[in-house]
């Protein structure tokens, strides 16, 4: 049996929140009213003001609310949407939901955001859309696209489910265009103990539509006015959600401070992305290493827990075949490079420094040796469940 690691990639045992959220579940229980009830209604008020935006509508899933923002900027069959290559395939999977088509490009080789230019050589007389994301908790180039959505009269829905409180030039993530989709996910920023999701937007039809397109379509109690979806976020990840809400702006800035140390510490030959933004809120650590796979297995050795996010951009994945892509050489080579280092709000500083000593002892040993890559870039794929949905 294989001993776990002295400094685990993810810790999701409760901590300052415990007695809040154990307070929030006996609440709901003792209600006895777990679905589109006080508890969502409340969450939905106080994840919008956190979040800079007129409104908030709690989904099943971050997924979800991506494909209703979708919908509710009226895209649907044989529009196209571009998306980029490096992301969770969820979000290229909320376009085929919302009956599009994902069209996907390469990022920026510096933030492994979406690059701009190759958005704007996408866009085809079917293109209606555009989602951004923001990727391991930074903001994409919204100035720049936001520019390129407005001269070719284009959607824009932000995949925001990695960057709760993030912001871009000063102004919060989800509210350059249609709306934004936040996902609660357990290893979120901002986690529920479940799935869970929400679309913030200042448009009240916007939210309007997205209310009632959750709920089956319904305009009234068994009036179905469209073809909707079955995707509520219930009133127990919503009282959970309640009372963790006001401790994410300290976990955040706790974030962000382990995050400059990584960077202060860690070997010039192991390079953090690029940190475009100070809106970021690092969601996720990832490094790229050119002995990636030999890097991963040095780390595991000195009991640090790794991971890959993402190992295959969408436009390789099998379940997008059917779909035009450009040619995305930055994505391919970032998917090769990429591994993610620990770090969440319940580590210590010295965790860091020993992740970071870990990592130069690692890299000492490599340089001393011949780089032996496999074809696909080698190394181990577990998400350990961080996906956007």
């Amino acid at each position: 049996m294989t001993n776990p690691p002295d400094i685990p990639f993810l810790d999701l045992r409760l901590r300052e929140d415990a007695a809040a959220v154990q307070e929030a579940i006996a609440r709901v229980t003792a209600r006895a009213w777990y679905v589109l009830g006080p508890e969502v209604e409340a969450f939905e008020s106080e994840f919008a003001a956190a979040s800079g935006a007129s409104f908030a509508v709690g989904t099943g899933s971050g997924t979800d609310a991506i494909a209703l923002l979708l919908r509710a900027a009226g895209v649907g069959a044989n529009d196209e949407v571009i998306v980029p290559a490096v992301t969770a395939a969820y979000t290229a999977l909320a376009v085929v939901n919302a009956g599009a088509r994902p069209i996907i490009v390469d990022v920026d080789n510096e933030t492994l955001t979406m690059d701009p230019a190759a958005c704007a050589a996408a866009i085809s007389s079917r293109t209606r859309a555009v989602v951004p994301v923001h990727l391991y908790g930074q903001p994409a180039d919204m100035p720049a696209l936001a520019a390129i959505a407005s001269r070719n009269n284009l959607a824009i829905v932000e995949d925001c489910c990695q960057a709760h409180l993030a912001t871009c030039g000063g102004t919060a993530v989800g509210t350059y265009g249609v709306g934004g989709a936040f996902s609660f996910y357990p290893t979120k920023n901002l986690g529920a103990l479940g799935d869970g999701g929400a679309a913030v937007t200042n448009d009240p039809a916007v939210a309007e539509r997205v209310k009632r397109l959750r709920n089956g379509g319904q305009a009234g109690r068994y009036m179905h006015v469209e073809p909707g979806v079955n995707s509520r976020l219930d009133e127990l990840q919503a009282a959970v959600l309640r009372a963790r809400l006001p401790w994410l702006r300290d976990w955040t800035r706790r974030r962000r401070a382990l995050a400059a140390l990584y960077r202060q510490l860690l070997p010039s030959a192991i390079k953090p992305i690029t940190e475009r933004d100070p809106g970021h809120v690092y969601h996720l650590f990832p490094v790229r290493a050119s002995a990636r796979q030999a890097l991963q297995a040095a780390m595991t050795a000195a009991g640090v827990e790794t991971l890959i996010h993402y190992p295959v951009p969408l436009n390789e994945q099998t379940a997008f075949a059917a779909y035009p892509a450009q040619p995305c050489p930055v994505a391919a080579r970032a998917s090769r490079e990429l591994l993610s280092l620990p770090l969440h709000p319940g580590l210590a500083e010295a965790d860091i420094e020993r992740v970071a000593t870990a990592a130069g002892h690692a890299n000492s040993r490599l340089a001393r040796q011949p780089v032996r890559r496999s074809p696909g870039g080698g190394g181990s794929f577990n998400d350990g469940g961080d996906v956007v949905a």
